[in-house]
């Protein structure tokens, strides 16, 4: 049987590992990631969210290596996401528990998800139950990073329950920040934050003002997914904190594909330029790299340089894939420019530098196209190009 990690003097972490999960719904989740629940011992014993539906049964053995399911008084859906609450309605009929709280939109959510009345009672901010010798409440987090999201407060413990807020894609059975290498989950707390909560950061940096105004300051951080933040919840606080200001670093990310070569012709010079500029570059061909690495560079980027050729009177089909990606994640302040190849009907690469400009990325410099293979013309102006946005980096930066 499978064991609940005691977390504290009277939560347990009952959650389960997904060691295979790769993608996450166009988000590629290289190291797997976890599914957390906490079960809360106290007069009334309280279930802190459930897990993906799959797994429903490695939460109940943890659960059962500490008490008797149907001891289980009440149940809190932080969030209606099915991967924590997609087994929600079995562990409902297998507990029998007295109350479920949800948010409102969260109580919506839930009954759109399945279909009938789960009787959620509604929990709104500043709402407390008592569950015996602690207290829990809540906190509404509307669209951090869903409508329905909620934050609950186990008070005299001192622990937050954050559902998606702070935490990553990473799958590990070592459940604290103590006991893990930040080599490791840096960046992948940085790629869960650059293609999950990035659009919402406005509403990060409010919420994280209002968490100063109330002096919260929780021993620990319990997130739906990764690690429990106990050695130092503060730093993912703080990392938070800064991502949601997108403040640009001395760097530009080159996007592109190449059907025959030309375009990645184009893209090494560019990436030369500003190599020489004193810019630092990264290079990713969308043949070889996924969506999710193209938003965890663009991060911390001051510019999005974005080549592809024609196929069909379209621009390349893995970048018309990636700008729709990375369009829905409104990375702010970006200056940039479109490049490429065409065989006949160069209208696609100009097209590009649109779609660009609905990004609200600021085109400053002219677009740059060949028909076919570049000559050493062109190749100059791509490291020409480069070298001018190494300037205007430098210029946005004050360097």
């Amino acid at each position: 049987m499978m064991q609940a990690v005691k977390i504290s003097d009277k939560v347990y972490w009952v959650g389960a590992i997904d060691w295979n999960l790769r993608d996450f719904h166009g988000y590629a989740t290289h190291r797997g990631t976890t599914y957390n629940a906490y079960l809360i011992l106290d007069d009334k014993p309280t279930l802190i969210d459930t897990v993906k539906k799959e797994f429903y049964d490695e939460m109940m053995q943890r659960i059962q290596s500490v008490i008797d399911p149907q001891k289980i008084e009440i149940i809190i859906s932080n969030h209606a996401e099915l991967d924590h609450a997609g087994s929600l309605v079995q562990t409902m009929a297998t507990v029998k528990p007295q109350a479920v709280y949800a948010s409102i939109m969260g109580a919506k959510n839930l009954t759109a998800h399945f279909h009938q009345d789960l009787h959620i009672k509604i929990a709104k901010t500043g709402d407390r139950i008592n569950i015996g010798e602690d207290t829990i409440c809540f906190t509404e987090a509307r669209m951090l990073h869903w409508p329905d999201s909620m934050f609950s407060y186990l008070e005299r413990e001192n622990i937050l329950f954050s559902n998606d807020v702070f935490g990553m894609h990473y799958a590990t059975n070592r459940l604290f920040d103590d006991e893990n290498d930040s080599k490791e989950w840096f960046p992948e707390a940085a790629k869960y934050y650059a293609n999950i909560v990035l659009p919402y950061s406005d509403i990060v940096l409010r919420f994280l003002e209002q968490i100063k105004k109330i002096g919260l300051s929780p021993h620990l951080i319990a997130p739906d997914h990764g690690f429990i933040w106990r050695k130092n919840p503060s730093e993912i606080v703080n990392l938070y904190e800064k991502w949601a200001q997108q403040k640009p670093t001395n760097k530009a990310v080159i996007i592109y594909d190449t059907m025959w070569g030309s375009t990645e012709k184009i893209a090494r010079q560019i990436a030369d330029g500003l190599s020489a500029g004193g810019a630092t570059v990264k290079m990713l061909s969308m043949h070889q790299n996924d969506r999710s690495q193209a938003a965890l560079e663009l991060l911390d980027s001051a510019a999005l340089l974005v080549g592809s050729p024609v196929l069909n009177n379209q621009i390349f089909p893995s970048l018309a894939d990636v700008l729709c990606y990375l369009k829905g994640l409104r990375k702010k302040g970006l200056i940039g420019a479109a490049f490429g190849s065409y065989g006949w009907n160069g209208a696609p690469i100009d097209e590009l530098a649109t779609t660009l400009q609905s990004m609200q990325v600021e085109l400053t410099v002219p677009t740059l196209k060949t028909m076919f293979v570049p000559d050493e013309t062109i190749l100059q102006k791509g490291r020409e190009m480069g070298l001018e946005m190494s300037r205007q980096i430098a210029a946005k930066l004050n360097l």
